[in-house]
């Protein structure tokens, strides 16, 4: 066979299967040529089409067909797993690709990539489509940050000074190479490097770059987390032209600032807020009026009388986007000089607010407002710990030290009853979640995890702001000018679908149609499981099929709060968005609603909506890894240890444990030896062959502590009594045991012999502030 004909058989079959991989030796076979002579000109063969990008090298050393003219393409953002597969998602609107791990052209999380649809979406089993990266865009990971160690075991060529160890999962299949055109740091120093290289399939799994900055040793206090923070891209100083701007600012309010604005500083205005806060960026009043309605004044710091458009501080501030909060430190949206100083509301000296007052009647409505600059005074700085051992635990210590506020904080609990009140019966969705602190010691290492307690207090300051925001937002959406809103859009039919079937799968069915879901239909199945064994996991599934939260120009409404309308008003300190909304107040009192006032504004709402929405996930997503790694560390003290634990997610490789501290590990399915598991998706339990022993979210539960991995942020446990579990028919009346069969057959040790998963992917299971708290 001449090398025309061979080329021509090879591309033939790898067009005849685009979804398959071929090693050379698998072609060779195809073809009948398994002589050396034949095999080689084969590799030769292979070797020329790749050059002409007919063919593509995977990282596995295997071949597959290039794009042809004949595939559609899109362009997405590549979500990489730390199992190899990922998912390119397009369209928000859509289902993302699915792609195998042979199909990634080694792609990285985050990098925009093209990619052909292999198999279109089954709309009957509900299975999205499937693709194959035929290019990579632009890549998202520009640098890495890791310690600096030199590999005895390795030979390097003369270029490479040593390796940075990543700690990143979806990093874990690859090494990082440092080469001496940069820094030449030194083993155990933690360091920034730029990517000069990324992997291809000639060089699989190896990734190059160049040191460009030490940012301190292995084993200096607190290291842990600025290496997180620096992964993250989060900015860890403020450049020079923004400290001389603020240096500029009095840490006083002049006499010509309070000009125009009303004042207030007579009122009794009180901050409430944990005793560690800093930035206290909102102040609350409340009484009772002659006519049975409340008065309650919200009144935010005025941040956007310090930070003017076109200036350094606000460009840094749009950068940030938001303020972060780690286990150790803040990541502060502005300088401590605003935010802890002239912008926060310190008692008993003068303050820039912008002011919303609301009359609020007895069935929670606000029949009158207004919004304006004001001059104001806070009388206390309270803590949530005061208000409640006056409000809850009556303590009479606390309430002869605050008895001139006492009459107001009860007039605010009777206000805050009333709110509540009416949200409930608009259909708000309630969601009962325990938030974590960590306490750390002065060397960093977490010494305890404890439940943050929500009394009356922060209930109550809750209530106030929820009230500010929907106020401010119907007031500019009734003018009919342009806004930014926080939007939390219907969930999509078809999660809700699944939703309900995961229902009627454990016996409760839902009045209602899919066309038409309302919050209050939700609320009501949450209602009609509380206290319930399955209240857990009705929860959880609900919180899977909800969307996430955003800023967006239109007043789309908020879902889960069943809000009409709603904005981010009151923390304008650490929330970019809430400066926007401050301005946008200002500008439209100023220059009036008019034409010229709107196009003045408009344009760059949609983009500042985008960017702070990105910083938003990017904050989160910093606060989630760096609690998982505090948390792992507190583990690893403790291996060997039981403890009482629930299901809080279950998955096809085992199922996810949260003990009363909130700390989450995996117990994988190879650790369960009393049987053979079967996974069903849709009622999200794991259940025995032979003992029908089943496991569900919710489900209390023995575990024991087997390992941890505090690089990796990997808890792993052990079940100690799973002759416990209750025993149904699930497998039997819903159980495909081929099916099944794989899914346990691949994931006994998963693909490289693993037996551990981070600690936070449960498989779609997203902590609770991540989707609906911080929507707030």
């Amino acid at each position: 066979m001449d090398k025309e004909k061979i080329s021509e058989s090879l591309l033939n079959i790898l067009k005849n299967s685009p979804d398959q991989e071929f090693q050379v030796q698998e072609l060779a076979d195809d073809l009948m040529m398994q002589r050396a002579d034949q095999f080689k000109l084969i590799v030769q063969t292979l070797t020329k089409l790749e050059r002409q990008k007919k063919v593509i090298l995977n990282q596995n050393g295997a071949f597959t067909i290039a794009k042809d003219d004949s595939m559609l393409t899109v362009v997405g953002e590549f979500h990489a797993t730390d199992r190899g597969f990922g998912f390119v998602s397009v369209d928000p609107e859509k289902q993302d690709y699915f792609i195998n791990p042979t199909q990634t052209m080694a792609a990285l999380n985050g990098d925009q990539v093209e990619v052909a649809e292999l198999k279109a979406p089954d709309s009957k089993t509900g299975r999205g489509p499937e693709g194959k990266i035929v290019a990579i865009v632009q890549h998202a990971l520009t640098h890495v940050v890791g310690e600096f160690f030199i590999d005895p075991t390795q030979h390097y060529d003369e270029s490479t000074i040593g390796e940075i160890k990543l700690k990143d999962k979806k990093l874990a299949h690859y090494r990082f190479l440092v080469n001496d055109q940069g820094l030449h740091p030194v083993t155990g120093e933690v360091i920034l490097a730029e990517i000069t290289a990324y992997p291809n399939s000639h060089l699989p799994g190896i990734l190059k770059g160049i040191a460009t900055k030490v940012i301190g040793n292995v084993n200096d206090p607190g290291i842990d987390i600025l290496q997180v923070v620096y992964q993250h891209d989060l900015p860890t100083t403020f450049p020079e032209d923004v400290m001389q701007q603020i240096a500029n600012i009095s840490d006083q309010v002049t006499e010509e600032e309070k000009r125009g604005r009303r004042d207030l500083t007579q009122q009794k205005l009180v901050t409430i807020d944990s005793i560690e806060s800093k930035d206290l960026d909102d102040a609350v009043t409340a009484w009772k009026l002659p006519n049975g309605n409340f008065h309650l004044g919200v009144h935010i710091a005025d941040v956007s009388h310090y930070v003017v458009p076109g200036t350094p501080l606000d460009d840094e501030a749009f950068k940030r986007g938001t303020s972060v909060y780690l286990a150790d430190r803040v990541i502060p949206m502005l300088p401590p000089k605003l935010s802890n100083g002239i912008c926060s509301l310190n008692p008993q000296v003068e303050r820039l607010a912008m002011s919303c007052e609301m009359e609020i009647n007895p069935l929670g409505q606000v029949v009158r407002h207004e919004i304006f600059p004001s001059v104001i005074k806070t009388s206390e700085r309270m803590t949530y710990k005061a208000v409640n051992n006056i409000l809850e635990s009556h303590d009479e210590k606390t309430i002869k030290r605050y008895q001139e506020l006492v009459s107001m904080f009860e007039t605010m609990a009777e206000l805050h009853k009333v709110l509540k009140k009416m949200r409930r019966q608009r259909g708000e969705i309630e969601f009962e979640d325990d938030e974590a602190q960590i306490i750390l010691d002065s060397k960093g290492h977490p010494v305890d995890i404890v439940l943050r307690q929500r009394g009356i207090g922060e209930k109550m300051v809750e209530s106030f702001m929820l009230a500010a925001n929907e106020t401010v937002a119907a007031h500019f959406r009734k003018l009919n000018v342009p806004f930014i809103y926080r939007i939390h859009e219907n969930p999509k039919p078809e999660k809700m679908m699944s939703f309900f079937e995961a229902l009627s799968s454990i016996g409760i069915q839902v009045k209602g149609s899919l066309k038409d879901i309302r919050p209050k239909m939700l609320q009501g199945i949450i209602k009609k499981v509380a206290g319930q064994p399955e209240e857990t996991m009705v929860s959880t599934m609900l919180l899977r099929s909800m969307q996430q939260a955003k800023y967006a120009p239109e007043p789309l409404g908020h879902f889960g709060l069943a809000a009409a309308d709603y904005t981010h008003f009151t923390s304008p300190i650490r929330r970019y968005p809430d400066l926007l909304v401050h301005r946008l107040i200002r500008h439209y009192s100023e220059n009036g609603i008019n034409e010229a006032a709107q196009a003045e504004v408009k344009d760059q709402i949609p983009i500042i909506a985008v960017h702070s929405s990105q910083m938003e996930r990017k904050a989160i997503d910093t606060e989630r890894e760096t609690d998982a790694m505090k948390k792992a560390e507190y583990m690893a003290d403790h291996v060997g240890e039981e403890f009482d634990a629930v299901v809080s997610s279950v998955t096809k490789f085992g199922i996810f444990v949260a003990l009363p501290n909130t700390i989450e590990g995996l117990v994988h399915i190879s650790e369960m030896h009393d049987d053979f598991y079967e996974y069903l998706e849709k009622q999200l339990a794991l259940v025995g062959r032979r003992t029908k022993r089943t496991f569900r979210i919710g489900q209390p539960i023995r575990v024991k502590l087997l390992s941890v991995d505090v690089d990796q942020k990997e808890v792993n446990f052990k079940i100690l009594n799973p002759q416990d579990a209750p025993k149904t028919n699930l497998l039997k009346k819903y159980g495909n045991s081929e099916q099944s069969q794989r899914f346990n057959n691949h994931h006994r040790t998963g693909r490289n012999g693993k037996k551990s998963f981070h600690s936070n992917q449960r498989a779609g299971f997203k902590p609770f502030k991540d989707k609906f708290k911080k929507s707030h």
